[in-house]
């Protein structure tokens, strides 16, 4: 198939482009294979380029006199144009065909591999070397001496990804659970998502993630399955399994199976499917769009979208697994339906808690690739369409979980403003290329499909082009101080902002918020320019003085 045979109109004169937040542009439009051009062709004039995958919604109203159709409006709803929006091949995808300009400093795909992301998550000593930790008796009775507790192993079991077709193709996992085991585990988890190591804490409290066990009443229990689990105990002699899904909607282990881990439920909220997260969201964005209601009217219909419910009951779930980790010192196994969403909020939120090094550019960086990229997160399913099609339209499988995700990433960066290396933009740039970009990052559903299409050889990585330092300097925080410390939220719902920078930037100008950026950047260089100079007239005074006591000694 040849984009032409999908363009019927490839250019129309004439046409406005309408903008209250700026003065209206009258030029040519364009259609090409992936964008929707607009231009005046005349210099310093507002241009559109478009991307297709950024519409989301069209809607057509002609303009007819006297019978006889005069033109038009056409309303574009970003958040997939008619046909060239919703490509099913991906292939012919943007990225597939996107050259950069630029010189390549740094190859996104390599830089966080399983192997240099294993080393700083078990590095230190305290995670190496023989344990020798007590055996219980459910470790015991399955096979386990305790002489390896601590210790993790990158598996390879996956590398065909036949095991589970999600997950990646190197995990690790506990040192002494053999293969056979894994794949006893895959079969008892859900899509085969077996219990696999996303974080560590510094005091050894181990983070994991699965998919929930099978409801089958051919296999009510899984010994593979509890050995992995006990092993992960180590000294502790208890650990939490999180289920993020709901009371009465997900299967969760047994206490007689399980006895040592104690279950807690913290859903995030009233959703069956993902594409509940995305009707909520569809509701605040319908919303922070209508700017003609009433005050009263506008809050009530933000607080019916329960959009910032959910971004409450994620932080608080967070909190909750952060606490075990780091004040009760015990590991936790986070859960829900397949582990492809709300797990993996809870899981990442954990690390930018407890970890600073998530709250760097490079390490948020880390972290999306590993917890939702390499870990399965469905984007090409979940990011099809968005807020502005119409739900009867919208797949099930559609979501906006990841959105859900900066989101808190933005509550935190509200609450905490200099413990963050990078600015708002960064959050921002990572919602809009998760749904369109030119850059094979979101591409697919899965490891496995992107290795399938050779997706890191034919295509330019997002995080090549956001690490070039004409690029980082603009993601950067003014007010950033490293915090070794851990950050725990407010979680009350008086401390939730509404997130003006990504849902108001089209309806409400930002320039204020520009001006007091910059100046908030104006402030912070000349203080290290002051600074600076303070620290060279000390240098200089203390030089001086060490001059006079040796002019006065030698007058003596």
């Amino acid at each position: 198939m040849e984009f032409v045979e999908l363009i019927k109109t490839p250019k129309l004169d004439g046409v406005l482009l309408h903008d209250h937040l700026h003065a209206t542009v009258e030029g040519t439009l364009c259609i090409t294979g992936h964008h929707l051009l607009l231009s005046a062709r005349q210099e310093s004039s507002q241009e559109l380029w478009l991307m297709h995958k950024n519409i989301d919604g069209v809607e057509k109203k002609p303009f007819v006199v006297q019978n006889v159709l005069m033109g038009g409006i056409i309303t574009l709803k970003s958040a997939s144009l008619e046909a060239l929006s919703s490509l099913h091949n991906p292939e012919l995808e943007y990225p597939f065909f996107y050259r950069p300009m630029y010189t390549i400093l740094e190859d996104g795909y390599t830089m966080f591999r399983p192997e240099l992301e294993f080393a700083k998550l078990v590095g230190s000593s305290s995670s190496v070397g023989t344990c020798n930790v007590p055996v219980n008796s459910v470790a015991a009775a399955n096979g386990y001496d305790g002489s390896l507790g601590c210790e993790w192993r990158i598996a390879h079991i996956n590398k065909d990804f036949k095991l589970c077709p999600t997950y990646g193709a190197a995990l690790i996992v506990p040192k002494c659970i053999t293969d056979e085991q894994i794949v006893q585990s895959a079969t008892f988890r859900d899509g085969g998502r077996f219990p696999v190591l996303c974080y560590r804490h510094e005091n050894g409290a181990a983070l994991l993630r699965s998919a929930q066990p099978i409801s089958t009443q051919s296999m009510k229990r899984c010994r593979a399955d509890e050995a992995i689990l006990n092993v992960v105990l180590g000294r502790s002699k208890k650990g939490f399994i999180v289920d993020t899904w709901g009371k009465g909607k997900s299967n969760t282990e047994t206490d007689q199976h399980y006895s040592q881990w104690k279950k807690v439920n913290r859903s995030i909220g009233n959703i069956s499917s993902p594409a509940a997260i995305l009707d909520c969201f569809a509701k605040m964005i319908e919303a922070c769009n209508d700017t003609a209601c009433t005050s009263d009217k506008w809050l009530s219909r933000l607080d019916g979208s329960q959009w910032l419910s959910l971004v409450l009951n994620s932080l608080n779930a967070a909190c909750v697994v952060a606490q075990c980790l780091d004040q009760e010192g015990s590991p936790v196994l986070v859960h829900g339906a397949m582990g492809l969403d709300s797990t993996l909020i809870v899981t990442s939120l954990v690390q930018i808690i407890l970890n600073p090094d998530c709250r760097t550019v490079r390490g948020i960086q880390a972290l999306v690739e590993r917890e939702w990229i390499q870990a399965g997160h469905p984007f090409a399913s979940r990011h099809q369409y968005s807020c502005y099609t119409l739900p009867q339209n919208r797949p099930k499988n559609c979501g906006a979980t990841f959105l859900l995700f900066l989101d808190c990433i933005h509550q935190l960066y509200k609450q905490f403003p200099c413990s963050f290396e990078f600015n708002i933009q960064l959050l921002i740039l990572l919602f809009e290329h998760s749904y369109f970009s030119q850059y094979g990052t979101f591409l697919c559903d899965s490891e496995r499909e992107r290795h399938e299409l050779r997706v890191h050889t034919r295509t330019t990585s997002l995080w090549s082009y956001l690490n070039r330092p004409d690029v980082l300097k603009n993601l950067l925080n003014p007010l950033y101080e490293p915090n070794p410390n851990v950050i725990w939220p407010s979680v009350a719902p008086i401390s939730l902002e509404l997130w003006q920078e990504l849902y108001l930037r089209w309806t409400v100008d930002q320039i204020n918020s520009e001006r007091n950026l910059a100046q908030i950047l104006h402030l912070v260089t000349t203080e290290k320019e002051l600074r600076s100079k303070a620290l060279k007239l000390r240098k200089q005074a203390s030089d001086l003085r060490c001059e006079i006591l040796k002019l006065l000694k030698s007058g003596n």
